[in-house]
């Protein structure tokens, strides 16, 4: 099958081959699949790399990453509970797969409800004592933590 002549060209010019028959064998990639349809790119699959913890952050990232930490700390000890909770929230946004801010979201959202089962509001308790345990699932000490909140609770009731 014979190809345009300004394909032919950019091809010549990539220097990739324009027949099956002219594949490089070790470099299968760089094939072109000729076909009833004219000539076809290989098929590939695109994937792009998942963000790990190892992967390292910006020196941005990092900086904003403590700054916010700083803040969340002071907001914490302050006990202004709505605040700190939009500031971890944005920063999970921000760095959605960095194991410690998911940390520090689920303690802010366990610190905030028992602050409400203390204001007896029981019911927005419980939601946020759930949240922490869906943010941070693996974290023993925060298990234990929330046990010992719904287990008041249960009393309270």
């Amino acid at each position: 099958m014979e190809l345009h002549p300004s394909l032919e060209s950019v091809l010549n010019w990539l220097e990739l081959p324009t027949e099956a028959a002219d594949c490089y064998p070790d470099e299968p990639a760089m094939c072109l699949e000729v076909g009833a349809q004219g000539w076809q790119p290989p098929a590939t699959k695109v994937t792009s790399p998942k963000p790990t913890q190892n992967t390292p952050p910006s020196e941005l990232e990092h900086q904003i990453k403590w700054r916010s930490h700083y803040q969340l700390q002071h907001f914490l000890k302050s006990e202004r509970f709505p605040r700190a909770i939009a500031l971890v929230e944005g920063l999970a946004q921000r760095l959605p797969h960095d194991l410690e801010v998911r940390q520090w979201q689920a303690s802010a959202y366990q610190r905030w409800g028992r602050q409400l089962m203390n204001e007896n509001q029981l019911n927005k308790a419980r939601i946020y004592l759930k949240k922490a345990l869906k943010t941070d699932p693996h974290n023993r000490t925060l298990w234990s933590e929330v046990e010992r909140d719904f287990r008041r609770l249960e009393q309270i009731f």
